[in-house]
């Protein structure tokens, strides 16, 4: 009896080992062994609460492909108040436009030659000299452009039919709850109260509202529906109202629904209308419609849905979208990872859990959908509303690490439709595989530019975050689905490297700019990010090669085997071996300091000297130019301080007090007057803390990215280790 329990005794033992084997092999540390999260108490210690105007705290409902942002009032009642803060965008991922383009010009004509090594290289740029090759650029790059699809709002009104201001409205009181998506805004008009519900659909681009107030018995509340003109401008709202003769918006009416088709040259769209309660539908004037109660009710809901198709499906009324809204976002937060600050006592810790939750929520509704994402998502245009591949690493790679690798997934199916244009424009610089642009479109289509043309940092990222999919799903399914982008990025990056016969080695550039953007065109040779990139990405290839028993390619082991070393003089890592003065000259200083990403962002190369990496860390730190810098270089300077073993100044990092580090009521990272809202800084800010939480490869110290003095308690769950 007792031999017998012993035996099963040892196997109990022996099974919870190899548990605890396995759970440290797939990136779990110390924090994934505490207690579980509440997680909806969690989420809702965060739910953003607005008591004024504040034009820079506007709030968005949405579902990754589709968001919709309001004002105070819970709509957007009072747009051209907010232009200049965080406008209330109507944006969808299908929702783009083209103006007209009698003069045919055509991509061709944005393209200049380039000497690579003696040979001539076409790259799409802007020039600067007037005449049709600028014209033709500058069409190029404005179009397409994302469209504000409509204004969606309320109209208060007096007795007299004038319209409320906002200054007459007062005890504002507006609260986004995260866990459901619902944004609850109530106030007073003359002391008379209204209460405004507001929530998007989870599967459709959908919002519903419910309005209670004595204002509608009264009829002096109108819902209104008002739709612009495209401006095409590089950074805006996307809004132009002086030009109603270019568009064409249409109305049907049915029962309680009715069906506005808008017509903006090439481009139709449907905007589809149903309310519960008595209301009448008028247009007021062209592209101006008002949707308006009638009188003897308190409260009135509607349903408004955009759609690039007129379909007949019946729409969910108010209550059902608040449901699917609910059910929704919980299974969103009871979904990948958690992170729990509570019981620490660093003052900091309950604002770094604040940007946490609230990143996550934006991320999730801004930037979830079938296409990478712009950097101000669904919001409002930056870049003429396109997106930039380069960027897709700081949007993306914290949805896998957070183990809701299924929204990445979303993003990178788009890579397999945007290979062809990748891959014609690597056989037009005479390089082999595809060679993905910066800035573009759903197409893919490359966009003339003076700087981004000539970035290449972008190009190991599908192979990055295919790694991180692969990392999550081990499958013969998951390799089959990214194998051919990552052998075609790889056979680009290989064919890009150009072999310096003098020095026996391969180099990077020129012709090349840097991630970090202060470097000439021209002259930059081997930065040190790229260097590092190179090396990593060409070796994760060469991996899946060998997971799928393909065998290694020959070329690629050439370039990891003979690739340049980090440039470094006085015990520094250089931003370029190019740039021997990088720490004599201010302009170096300023930009990203990618140098860090090399040992942030990426494992670093073999070659690469820790203590002359610290060396590097500590100069940058005392020296660059913070203020000239981007939201995501805090996360990435915190990664960096992580894998050197520096947690404290990885906190610090996260808090530098630099205006590009701010994070706004509503959980945005600003940057400036243009830039009210950049998402790349919330993903960074999650990726970063995946990494301090979980760790990376290698790492052998619980929650790495925290300092040990017992000021911070973390609790987490779900999230993975990066490479």
């Amino acid at each position: 009896m007792k031999s017998r329990f012993l035996k099963k005794a040892s196997s109990v033992y022996l099974f919870f080992r190899i548990s605890v084997c396995i759970l440290l092999f797939y990136g779990y540390s110390f924090g994934a062994f505490a207690a579980r999260i509440d997680r909806e108490k969690l989420v809702l210690r965060h739910q953003v609460n607005v008591r004024s105007i504040d034009t820079l705290s506007s709030l968005t409902v949405g579902n990754g492909k589709f968001a919709f942002t309001v004002d105070f009032t819970g709509l957007q009642s009072f747009p051209n108040l907010y232009e200049k803060g965080i406008p209330l965008g109507t944006q969808s991922e299908w929702g783009w436009h083209r103006f007209p383009n009698p003069k045919g010009f055509h991509f061709d004509e944005s393209l200049a030659n380039f000497d690579f090594h003696g040979r001539k290289v076409p790259y799409a740029v802007q020039t600067t000299a007037p005449g049709r090759t600028q014209d033709a650029a500058n069409f190029l790059r404005q179009n397409p452009h994302r469209l504000h699809l409509g204004i969606v709002g309320i109209d208060f009104l007096h007795a007299d039919g004038s319209l409320v201001t906002p200054k007459e409205i007062s005890s504002i009181k507006q609260s986004l709850n995260p866990w459901n998506g619902e944004i609850h805004s109530t106030f007073l008009i003359n002391n008379v109260p209204v209460e405004v519900i507001t929530c998007g659909h989870q599967e459709v681009d959908l919002i519903s509202s419910k309005i209670v107030s004595p204002l509608i018995s009264q009829g002096l509340l109108c819902v209104k529906l008002n739709f612009p003109y495209p401006s095409g401008n590089h950074t805006d709202s996307g809004c132009d109202w002086n030009q109603p003769e270019k568009h064409v918006s249409s109305l049907t009416q049915l029962l309680n629904s009715a069906t506005i088709r808008r017509q903006i040259d090439s481009t139709t769209y449907f905007v589809k209308l149903k309310w519960e309660g008595k209301a009448k539908i008028q247009e007021k004037k062209a592209h101006f419609f008002y949707l308006k109660p009638e009188a003897g009710q308190t409260e009135f809901s509607f349903s408004c849905l955009f759609s690039p198709t007129n379909t007949t499906e019946e729409l969910p009324n108010f209550d059902a979208t608040a449901s699917n809204s609910k059910k929704g976002c919980k299974a969103f937060w009871m979904s990948g990872g958690a992170v729990d600050f509570a019981g620490s006592t660093d003052p900091r810790a309950s604002e770094l859990e604040r940007r946490i939750v609230l990143s996550q929520y934006l991320t999730k509704v801004q930037c979830a959908g079938n296409f990478p994402p712009q950097e101000t998502g669904l919001t409002y245009n930056s870049w003429f509303g396109k997106f930039h591949l380069e960027m897709h690493w700081w949007h993306g790679s914290h949805f896998a690490l957070w183990n809701r690798t299924g929204l990445l997934e979303k993003n990178l199916d788009w890579y397999k439709q945007a290979a062809v244009n990748a891959k014609n424009n690597a056989q037009r610089q005479g390089f082999a595989g595809i060679r993905w642009p910066k800035m573009t479109d759903p197409s893919g289509n490359d966009s003339p530019s003076s700087v981004g043309s000539f970035l290449i940092w972008q190009q190991p990222h599908i192979i990055y975050l295919a790694e991180l999919c692969y990392r999550n799903t081990s499958t013969a399914e998951t390799l089959k689905r990214y194998a051919d982008l990552v052998f075609e990025t790889a056979d680009l990056m290989a064919s890009y490297a150009w072999f310096d016969n003098s020095d026996n080695r391969y180099i990077l550039g020129p012709v090349l700019i840097p991630a970090q953007e202060r470097l000439p065109l021209a002259t930059t040779i081997n930065p040190p990010f790229e260097l590092t990139y190179w090396y990593w990405g060409l070796t994760i290839a060469q991996k899946w090669r060998e997971r799928m028993n393909l065998g290694r390619n020959p070329q690629w082991d050439k370039v990891i085997q003979q690739l340049s070393p980090l440039a470094q003089k006085d015990e520094l890592y250089l931003a370029a071996e190019s740039a021997p003065d990088s720490y004599t000259n201010a302009r170096y200083q300023t930009d990203h300091p990618m140098v860090l990403g090399a040992y942030g962002m990426i494992p670093a190369l073999p070659s690469n000297d820790q203590k002359i990496m610290k060396n590097t860390f500590d100069y940058i730190w005392r020296n660059w130019h913070w203020k000239e810098t981007w939201g995501w270089d805090f996360p990435m300077t915190a990664m960096a301080a992580t894998r050197l073993g520096l947690p404290e100044k990885a906190v610090d990092a996260l808090f530098m007090n630099v205006e590009t580090n701010t994070y706004l009521r509503n959980g945005h990272n600003f940057q400036n007057k243009d830039l009210r809202l950049y998402l790349p800084g919330n993903g960074g800010l999650l990726t970063a803390i995946a990494m301090m939480c979980a760790g990376y490869d290698g790492c052998k110290t619980e929650n790495p990215g925290f300092p040990k003095d017992g000021s911070w308690k973390v609790n987490w769950e779900g999230l993975k280790r990066i490479p």
